[in-house]
């Protein structure tokens, strides 16, 4: 039994509303806010590491859970920094570069099942036979979830970030932004700066084209410099009904603590998903974040940062949800 449970066990016999852990999380992040900046100054260094079974991750912290972090499409591990140094001081945290994006390996096909067997591995190098808390952005908590009904023993404690398990009409949109970034002409490209214009064409809102050319990368060679993308468009192009959609696993329900946390404002996650959700997860919790659409951790850190650490037990209370 991990520290984690042992205090799920004495300190929360039975869990509040949702109604109840929505309003404690927001006194939290009042409570905490102002001393951000300072923790995340005061976080331990970073080290990074890529392994054979080819996902780059990058660790923070020395002390405390085991905690990964699986990003959304079009991210990275790095895109959770911010969110690991404020858990860093009293957690192990890793942040992963999924498959086909950052500086992953690049695979022939997309298969959630797969994604989630080549994390399985990395946690396992990693962390041998310890449990983690898993926690997943969009297509990344998709991977979670599998991750957590197909080997739930490694899966200590689950929060599943906007999405649902079910297949996502709103994918189709990013089709839109990976034609974008297709269109753009790497060979005769001089700078971001143009990459942006041409870009602003197919993606109005300048922080998505912001997050979208985190993934282009200018690269020196022998024959000089040259512009490339990280991810593997070609094939995210071509799987984003599968990207979008949610697999038959035929998988026993997951029976640890899971936390739903979402953006008021998104369509991710909606009341008519609860039923298959709880099917799947019978702990699961929904908290939803103010003032917050899809990318919730970046649109209110500090509201996030609080709600995780809560759950992670971090302020010496957990979430345990029954």
């Amino acid at each position: 039994m991990s520290c984690l449970q042992r205090r799920d066990r004495t300190r929360h016999a039975a869990s509040g509303s949702m109604a109840r852990y929505a309003g404690l999380a927001v006194r939290i992040w009042r409570r905490r806010a102002p001393a951000l900046a300072h923790q995340l100054l005061a976080a331990p260094a970073v080290t990074t590491n890529a392994a054979d079974h080819g996902l780059f991750s990058t660790q923070l912290g020395t002390t405390g859970p085991r905690v990964v972090f699986l990003h959304g499409l079009f991210g990275q591990g790095k895109n959770w920094t911010t969110i690991a140094k404020g858990l860093s001081d009293s957690a192990r945290v890793t942040l992963v570069d999924l498959p086909n994006h950052g500086r992953s390996a690049w695979t022939d096909h997309f298969s959630y099942p797969e994604m989630a067997g080549q994390v399985t591995e990395l946690l396992q190098t990693e962390g041998g036979n310890d449990q983690w808390a898993v926690i997943g952005h969009s297509m990344g908590g998709k991977v979670a979830m599998t991750l957590a009904l197909l080997r739930s023993e490694l899966v200590e404690r689950l929060c599943v970030v906007d999405v649902s398990p079910v297949p996502s009409q709103e994918i189709h949109e990013f089709q839109r932004f990976i034609h974008g970034m297709q269109s753009i002409d790497l060979k005769t490209l001089p700078d971001r700066k143009q990459a942006d214009a041409e870009l602003s064409a197919y993606v109005n809102d300048p922080a998505i084209r912001s997050f979208l050319l985190q993934n282009l990368r200018q690269e020196r060679s022998s024959a000089g410099k040259a512009w490339r993308w990280q991810m593997n468009l070609e094939l995210l192009d071509e799987n984003l009904s599968v990207m979008g959609g949610w697999p038959d696993l035929g998988a026993q329900p997951y029976k640890g603590p899971v936390l739903w946390l979402a953006g008021a404002k998104s369509g991710y996650v909606r009341a008519e998903y609860s039923h298959i959700m709880r099917a799947h997860f019978p702990r699961v919790q929904l908290v939803k974040i103010k003032n917050a659409g899809h990318w919730l951790h970046s649109e209110q850190p500090a509201a996030f940062l609080a709600t995780i650490r809560r759950f992670l037990g971090l302020d010496g209370d957990v979430a345990g949800h029954d």
